[in-house]
């Protein structure tokens, strides 16, 4: 395998990780956490795994710029949607309910009715914040920054917003989706799929590390593309941010298909489902795990959810005391609930839904700027960069992009976190291990080192070498 190559069972488009979420300012175990004002750079991170990490290790008085690089605009939208969501308020979602909306919009391909309205109503406030944010070249909330996008590529947010808000007549469906996906992975091996699937969760999965996937709800996602099923209900409504458009070439002509073209072997559950600092998560049995990885998935977000609101505090009522769910009295919940139930409440534009500003969590000392995706290898040419990252992180998809130009963008102190293919199902050990030295190679080409203690094969973490 080379950098870059496409496997077919992880698709063309990256909407999660392919390993766990990580604190990228002490991702080196050999060096101290860095302290003050700090600046992260993602290149294809996908999901915001890794931003909602680093903020649990930030004292008060520390900064922290994130900038964040995809290779498509469909992700930066959905980047953004998942942001949105991390960063409602307890007034307006409690911490449980906000963490299961999560979920379900992280990584099921159908979603229920209520999350579907969620979803809507997060689409139809983006897309209204960046329109406004156009006329002035400014951004909208205080973490959230697009005024670094291009003006077209602005307008292309503006539009998959308003598609997710507002899906085609005959709206694609995400069940024939995932199965036009799984059943062109397969090929002849569709009728024993049952089979192939049990194989990839115990032979490879499990023995990578990843036991406390349960086979019921790898089977069930691998099925039907629905992870993360939390309360009883209908998962029968596409998630708009998980359908893509790709292009295909048809005697001779292009031809665009919108439908799933992501991940449908690795599953949404190595983002925040298989690490947990909760020993009692992790107990066995009778040999058998007794929490899956959606309970540690819901813990963990949980855990990082209300970090944000220790640290954050409401744009629209700064002036109010910023309550945790805990501190939420049973009549809020109850009113909240009516709000989230109420489907014309979720689309209706009051007065104070049209602020420029999104009424969502203000989180001090950090900040979320969107690069466009072409932008790179443009960094080094720009004086405001320069020696300016104290750490990197790239994704097995985007290393290939990497050169000795990163080595300008770097502070002294740098240290650079790479993706590697371990969880890329589709892949023999062979082509494991030789991503994994190509990965060292072209580091080394870049200006950085091994750090000394490399305690995962999940991610290679580099240190910038010395002048």
């Amino acid at each position: 395998m080379s950098a870059g190559q496409t496997v077919e069972g992880a698709g063309c488009v990256t909407w999660w990780g392919f390993g766990p979420a990580r604190d990228l300012l002490s991702s080196d175990p050999g060096r101290e956490r860095l302290h003050g004002e700090l600046d992260v750079l993602l290149v294809g991170s996908a999901d915001p795994r890794h931003i909602l990490k680093t903020i649990t290790g930030l004292r008060n008085t520390d900064a922290l710029h994130v900038w964040v690089i995809e290779n498509s605009m469909e992700v930066v939208a959905r980047q953004l949607l998942l942001l949105y969501l991390s960063l409602l308020t307890p007034v307006n979602m409690s911490l449980h309910k906000k963490t299961e909306v999560f979920l379900e919009v992280f990584g099921n391909s159908e979603i229920r009715k209520e999350t579907d309205e969620m979803l809507k109503h997060a689409a139809a406030q983006l897309s209204l914040s960046i329109g406004n944010a156009l006329s002035s070249d400014s951004h909208s909330h205080p973490c959230l920054d697009t005024s670094l996008l291009k003006f077209k590529e602005r307008d292309e947010l503006v539009r998959i917003f308003k598609l997710w808000e507002r899906p085609p007549s005959g709206p694609a469906s995400a069940r024939k989706a995932w199965d036009v996906r799984v059943r062109g992975h397969l090929g002849t091996r569709y009728d024993s799929r049952l089979g192939c699937f049990d194989w990839d969760l115990t032979m490879k999965l499990h023995q990578s590390g990843c036991g406390v996937i349960s086979k019921h709800q790898y089977v069930k996602w691998r099925e039907s593309g629905v992870a993360f099923e939390m309360r009883e209900g209908l998962y029968q409504t596409a998630n708009q941010s998980l359908l893509s458009t790709r292009v295909f070439k048809r005697r001779g002509d292009r031809v665009a298909v919108r439908g799933y073209w992501g991940d449908i072997v690795s599953s949404p559950y190595l983002s925040f489902g298989v690490e947990t600092e909760n020993k009692d998560l992790l107990k066995k049995q009778n040999n058998q795990h007794m929490k899956t990885a959606q309970d540690i998935s819901q813990v963990n977000l949980q855990e990082l959810f209300e970090c944000l609101v220790t640290r954050g505090s409401s744009l629209l009522n700064k002036d109010e005391p910023n309550p945790s769910s805990s501190c939420q009295s049973e009549e809020s919940l109850v009113t909240e609930e009516k709000i989230l139930n109420d489907p014309a409440s979720q689309t209706r534009t009051e007065p104070e839904q049209q602020t420029r500003e999104l009424d969502l969590l203000d989180v001090s000392g950090v900040k979320v700027s969107f690069l466009s995706p072409d932008s790179l290898g443009k960094l080094p040419l720009k004086n405001k960069y320069k020696n300016m990252f104290n750490t990197v992180f790239c994704s097995a998809s985007m290393v290939h992009q990497l050169d000795s130009s990163l080595r300008e963008i770097t502070a002294p102190d740098a240290a650079l976190v790479i993706e590697l293919a371990k969880h890329l199902l589709d892949l023999s050990k062979e082509q494991v291990s030789g991503f994994a030295d190509r990965v060292k190679e072209i580091a080394g080409d870049s200006g950085f080192v091994p750090a000394l203690d490399q305690s995962t094969d999940v991610y290679a973490v580099f240190a910038r070498k010395n002048d």
